[in-house]
């Protein structure tokens, strides 16, 4: 399949977002660090930061929403989420619907999930238990015999639903399967983790019914010695990756067949990551069998930056700070996993500026649909065109590849190389020094209507034109000299402070088009030239930026 085929091929494939919504009202795995928010700047100046931008600073474990399980939530000796690579990540799965033949506290099998759909060696498993209906974020679910009239959600997601019988382990071994996802709170059943503690009413419920069924105790059935080998020790060191509260358009894949990928945060030193999930299915033109083959042979580059707590934040943002508050071997009989508090501004890292950062009027990231995330797009590789403290043009990007009416630009400066994850890293070249865009370049944008826009280095926009012209007043210098001999003109002449201060923010962001920094990793190896690219962020519903999984795609 050629390139053109291969790109119109995943732009008109059916997409489904199956993420849950993430907000400050989002549960956590009970006993966890909710989603807080704080605003440290605003526009016009907030207590605590200043002024110049809408900027948040995060406080969250990573339970909260839809998220990814790594290795290391289990078993410390496990994989970092940044090493996973993106092929374990994604590919050919199944949703099988077991809604029908489970209940509260009930265990579900192999053989359940096997009547329900035909599940291959090394798919993708999503087990729809049906209790996603109880995610914050659904309908409330009416039960006149309960408190209110409607059933407790959060119990429902968090601590009734359903849980794997004890040969659901090794059988996800012997398939080989990438990754296993649930509808519900945890991949475990609730009753094996710390809420058979902290609940103790609903676990004397749970044994009951278990005891009527099988006729065992709890600890019968689920012996804690061979429990805590199989999760803690076996599982992890077979690379076994769960994804929890899949929620979003879950539902609507039922017992179906999908390419399914899940995009977590590439966190070095934090055990569990925030994921976006999503799935394609053929376009109407095309075979499902033939769209999966195409899918299983395309190249995927990850063109994201691992996220640490060595990650260099702009200017005077907050640095991502990782506060263990669980540890495995802290809990009964080591029942529990390793959870980490992070606090952090959004912008470090690799991440999308949403339109709130600087337009208030804007959509959120959770606001703004996964289609407005993903689609046909190009690579610009202008690094032979650009040196410290140059000015990129529209015609430079024309002049090394054809960028359509609708893509997604990503500008390749070569800046890349001075981030803090180089052999060559220079941090004040990096964040100081890298080159930004011509006075045209926005109006431009505009009229290509870019989907968005990514780049691989600290900021989108010139940094002469944000405020480190008045922290830097050495580089505002010389980065007026260089304006001088290429353009003839004076910093302020050419760029007139009112109209392009922020140029790309404040100028852009109205019009919904908006900007991701920090790229990197794969990039390096891209040429110029057409892919479908993919923005995998958190769907975070109060948030004005998030991080996310940057991924170009190609056929194989």
């Amino acid at each position: 399949m050629d390139r053109e085929k291969f790109i119109k091929m995943m732009a008109e494939a059916k997409l489904y977002d199956l993420t849950q919504d993430c907000s400050i009202f989002t549960p956590p795995f009970p006993g966890d660090k909710a989603l807080e928010v704080h605003f440290f700047k605003r526009v016009t100046g907030a207590f605590g930061g200043g002024a110049g931008a809408n900027g948040q600073i995060l406080n969250w474990s990573n339970t909260v929403g839809t998220h990814l399980v790594g290795e290391t939530a289990y078993h410390s000796g496990g994989r970092p989420i940044s090493d996973i690579p993106l092929e374990d990540l994604s590919g050919v799965g199944v949703v099988a619907d077991i809604s029908g033949m489970v209940e509260d506290y009930g265990l579900y099998t192999p053989e359940m999930i096997e009547k329900a759909v035909d599940v291959k060696e090394g798919d993708v498993l999503i087990i729809y238990t049906g209790y996603s209906r109880y995610s914050w974020d659904k309908p409330d679910v009416v039960n006149p015999k309960a408190q209110g009239g409607v059933e407790s959600k959060e119990f429902g997601f968090l601590v009734r639903h359903p849980g794997p019988s004890p040969e659901f382990f090794q059988w996800v071994l012997d398939k080989k399967l990438k990754w296993v996802g649930v509808d519900c709170g945890t991949i475990e059943h609730p009753m094996n983790t710390p809420i058979r503690r902290l609940h103790e009413n609903e676990f004397n419920k749970a044994e009951a019914k278990l005891k009527a069924k099988y006729g065992k105790t709890w600890d019968e059935m689920f012996p804690q010695d061979w429990y805590y080998e199989m999760t803690h020790v076996t599982m992890p060191k077979h690379h076994a990756i769960f994804v929890e509260s899949i929620v979003g358009q879950v539902s609507e894949l039922k017992n179906q067949r999908a390419w399914i990928s899940c995009q977590p945060i590439p966190f070095m030193e934090v055990e569990t990551a925030w994921a976006r999930v999503a799935a394609y299915q053929a376009p109407e033109w095309m075979k499902a069998e033939e769209f999966f083959a195409e899918m299983e042979k395309a190249e995927m580059f990850d063109m994201t930056v691992p996220f640490s707590v060595r990650s260099p934040q702009w200017a005077n943002y907050e640095p991502l700070s990782v506060k263990y508050f669980k540890r495995v071997g802290g809990a009964h009989y080591g029942m529990a996993r390793n959870g980490s508090i992070c606090n952090a501004s959004i912008h470090l890292a690799t991440h999308m500026d949403g339109e709130k950062h600087f337009y208030p009027n804007g959509r959120s990231i959770g606001q703004t649909p996964l289609e407005d995330w993903v689609g046909p797009g190009v690579v610009a590789d202008i690094s032979h065109l650009v040196s410290n403290s140059s000015v990129y043009t529209p015609a430079m990007i024309e002049s090394v590849v054809d960028v359509h009416e609708g893509d997604i630009l990503v500008i390749k400066t070569g800046w890349y190389d001075y981030g803090w994850k180089s052999e060559n890293s220079d941090e004040f070249r990096y964040m100081i020094k890298h080159p930004g865009p011509s006075p045209d370049f926005a109006v431009w944008a505009a009229e290509k209507k870019i989907k968005w826009i990514g780049v691989d280095c600290v900021a989108a926009d010139h940094p002469m034109n944000t405020i480190q012209r008045v922290w830097h007043p050495k580089t505002f210098e010389e980065a007026n000299e260089k304006l001088k001999r290429d353009f003839g003109k004076d910093w302020d002449e050419m760029y007139p402070l009112d109209h392009y201060y922020q140029d790309m923010h404040l100028n852009l962001f109205p019009k919904k088009i908006v900007h991701a920094e920090n790229l990197g990793l794969e990039l390096a190896d891209l040429p110029s030239g057409r892919y479908y690219i993919g923005c995998f962020v958190q769907k975070g519903m109060e948030i004005e930026s998030m991080w996310g999984r940057f991924v170009a795609f190609k056929e194989g």
